[in-house]
């Protein structure tokens, strides 16, 4: 007799031990340090200090939809939670991004350096977009990103 798995959500046989682990939101040490509320607190003093507008929108990085973005605004790290956890409360390495540039970047298409340079508030923005586009291998079709 079959019966439906609630692990890997494939049909096994009644006697058959899946071995597929279950993921649960909140396992990694990443999503234990965006639950605390110094995460949250933070979170919130980043978008102050940028001005809750998207640093990649001002400088017109990737086609921003619009200069002064303040929709659907989200705190990115620079350095990943998973490769330096010590940094996740650094200013340096926090920058507020709408969802359309947190998702660039996350996937590498944004390069660190320009990330990191976006957050000095004293920073050149045009100086950064020409470093960008000067710098930057052009991006695949926005339907494979």
């Amino acid at each position: 007799m079959l019966k439906s798995c609630s692990r890997c959500g494939r049909l096994h046989d009644f006697n058959y031990d899946c071995s597929k682990r279950i993921y649960r939101k909140g396992d990694s040490e990443a999503d234990k340090f965006r639950s605390k509320s110094k995460w949250k607190y933070k979170s919130k003093m980043i978008k102050e200090r940028d001005y809750y507008l998207c640093r990649c929108c001002l400088a017109n990085i990737l086609n921003s939809p619009m200069q002064f973005n303040y929709s659907n605004l989200e705190v990115h790290h620079i350095i990943p939670l998973n490769k330096d956890i010590s940094k996740g409360l650094d200013d340096d390495n926090l920058i507020t991004l709408c969802s359309y540039h947190h998702k660039l970047a996350e996937k590498g298409l944004i390069p660190v350096k320009i990330l990191q340079k976006l957050t000095n508030k004293e920073v050149n923005l045009e100086e950064i977009n020409k470093e960008f586009y000067e710098k930057t291998p052009p991006l695949p079709c926005e339907n494979e990103i």
